[in-house]
């Protein structure tokens, strides 16, 4: 697939923050040529009766219901802690 006369590789590299050698050039502008190619195709579907949807699929919460229920106790949450007082982890300081 040959590369659209309009798309310039520099410029999309550019964007992107990439050095491109001249042979990794000539591969993405072939590759990027036929992505933009098949977009054409995909242009030429009749889509008159497809509704816009942000996804293909219908989105479902599937999180279970919000009901309070028990945490941990104190003890539990300390449990495996390294270091520990008073009820409290214990952590290295951040700020003098």
């Amino acid at each position: 697939m040959s590369q659209p006369p309009d798309l310039n590789i520099d410029y999309v590299a550019r964007l992107a923050r990439l050095e491109l050698t001249p042979d990794e050039r000539r591969a993405y502008a072939a590759q990027l040529g036929g992505i933009l190619h098949y977009l054409d195709v995909i242009k030429q579907a009749d889509v008159s009766g497809v509704e816009p949807s942000a996804h293909p699929l219908p989105i479902h919460n599937v999180w279970r219901e919000d009901r309070p229920q028990p945490g941990l106790t104190v003890e539990q949450a300390l449990q495996n802690a390294p270091r520990k007082r008073d009820d409290q982890f214990v952590v290295p300081r951040v700020i003098d």
